[in-house]
């Protein structure tokens, strides 16, 4: 299957909301904690249970994006999106007979395995077209289309809830907003599949630089690096911190003011939910497009080093000062998706953009492993804190001093970041002989 290429004129600047059209959907599993509750009433189910179907969701994406990448590069993004699109929405309506039929399994099989390889495919289905038709702004390109994957909560927060309080919040309401859930999504996705098309040469704008310039490594070199394995590090403890939070945020506020002056209802946690994913939109295009002028390494500094001090505030003053707990969770989670959007330009400037897609898969097993740890930490000991007869900001104490800890380990192995030794490179006309293979026939 041929990517469908640009016709002459086309402008460069269609291929993002291409990519936004998938990513807003795919990025309703930020929002996967407005369900948390809701199931584990109607379901009887712990915490560290409601969490499973997020998290296999997420080491699915990792997962699918690692051994899908080569695909993607070989096939195009008109086919990943595809594949994104009918895995995504088949994951919601296998998740709506579970929920209907009272078959947790059928949810953890539909939204974590079928959903989460949709989120994988899609995920990574635009990253190396935008890079190659943006070469002189890869950080702001990326993270236009990587915002809105931090978006998706932003919208599917509200209305998820909205829905489960026209619907119900038992099994069958919540089987409805599965439905519609997957049904409005095919929908939307099906607009990128259509609108999306890759350029026709190396240099897609007059001013831009050739996407062929400098450094070019291939996948199966690149993970044979240290860089590589350096940036793995970085990318894992950078989204374990946030997605402590995140996979967890409404239930999590709700417990710190519980015991104050001030408790915050179930509808201003899913509002918490929304303005979280607002920062994690704001920082995917913000903060990615501040690394193109002050560089990757130094954009990391402050994702890890910042962060790690607002994880401190937070443990120490939070429950202290409702502003002070929000804001510093805003902080955190930019940093989060600023994290996102700033990795795919990184491994760009390390390893060129020969195969970057490809590359950006792998790495994304990173992120897998982070959707185990971060909700296993946080779920795991504020179920075991709850056992112990605590409540309030105690129950997640011991899990922000661990997250504090991992942060600084992400520090520590961005700052080995080197450039990648020339042995790893592909010599310019080897490289360009197969770029010029790759290409589709001109439509």
């Amino acid at each position: 299957m041929s990517p469908p290429v640009a016709p002459p004129g086309w402008s460069r600047w269609l291929v993002p909301p291409a990519a936004l059209s998938v990513h807003l959907s795919i990025g309703q599993a930020y929002a996967w904690s407005v369900f948390k509750p809701p199931l584990e009433s109607a379901l009887g189910l712990s915490g560290t249970q409601s969490a499973l179907p997020f998290q296999l969701a997420i080491v699915m994406l990792g997962l699918s994006a690692a051994f899908g990448g080569t695909l993607v590069e070989r096939n195009g993004p008109r086919w990943a999106m595809t594949v994104a699109l009918v895995c995504f929405s088949s994951g919601f309506l296998i998740s709506a007979l579970g929920a209907a039929t009272e078959q947790y399994w059928l949810i953890v099989l539909g939204y974590g395995f079928v959903g989460g390889t949709g989120l994988g495919i899609g995920y990574i289905s635009p990253v190396s077209t935008l890079i190659k038709w943006f070469p002189d702004r890869p950080g702001m390109a990326t993270g236009i289309a990587i915002m809105g994957f931090g978006g998706g909560a932003l919208i599917a927060s509200p209305w998820s809830a909205q829905m489960l309080k026209s619907f119900g919040s038992d099994s069958s309401g919540i089987a409805v907003a599965f439905l519609v859930h997957g049904l409005t999504y095919a929908v939307f996705m099906t607009l990128g599949v259509l609108l999306v098309r890759v350029p026709r040469g190396e240099r897609p704008s007059p001013s831009a630089p050739s996407a062929l310039d400098g450094v070019q490594v291939s996948a199966r070199n690149a993970v044979r690096t240290p860089q590589f394995w350096c940036l793995w590090v970085v990318l894992c403890m950078n989204v374990t911190a946030g997605i402590g939070i995140l996979e967890k945020a409404a239930p999590m506020i709700t417990d710190f003011f519980a015991d104050t002056s001030t408790p915050v209802t179930a509808s201003a946690a899913a509002g918490f939910v929304a303005l979280l994913s607002a920062a994690n939109m704001a920082g995917r295009i913000g903060w990615s497009s501040t690394s193109d002028l002050i560089g990757r390494k130094n954009i990391y500094r402050v994702y890890l080093g910042v962060g790690a001090l607002m994880y401190a505030l937070i443990a120490w003053l939070g429950d202290s000062s409702k502003p002070l707990f929000i804001l510093s969770a805003l902080v955190i989670l930019s940093f989060y998706g600023g994290g996102f959007a700033t990795v795919p330009a990184y491994l760009k400037d390390l390893f060129g953009t020969y195969q970057v897609g490809a590359i950006h898969g792998r790495l994304l097993t990173a992120w897998s492993t982070a959707g185990v740890l971060g909700p296993l930490i946080v779920n795991r000991i504020a179920d075991h804190q709850e056992a112990a007869g605590r409540h309030g900001s105690s129950l997640y104490g011991t899990s922000f001093l661990i997250m504090i800890g991992l942060l600084a380990v992400g520090f520590v192995a961005n700052e080995l970041v080197r450039p990648v030794d020339a042995r790893h490179h592909i010599p310019a006309p080897r490289e360009a002989a197969d770029v010029a293979r790759q290409q589709p026939e001109s439509a």
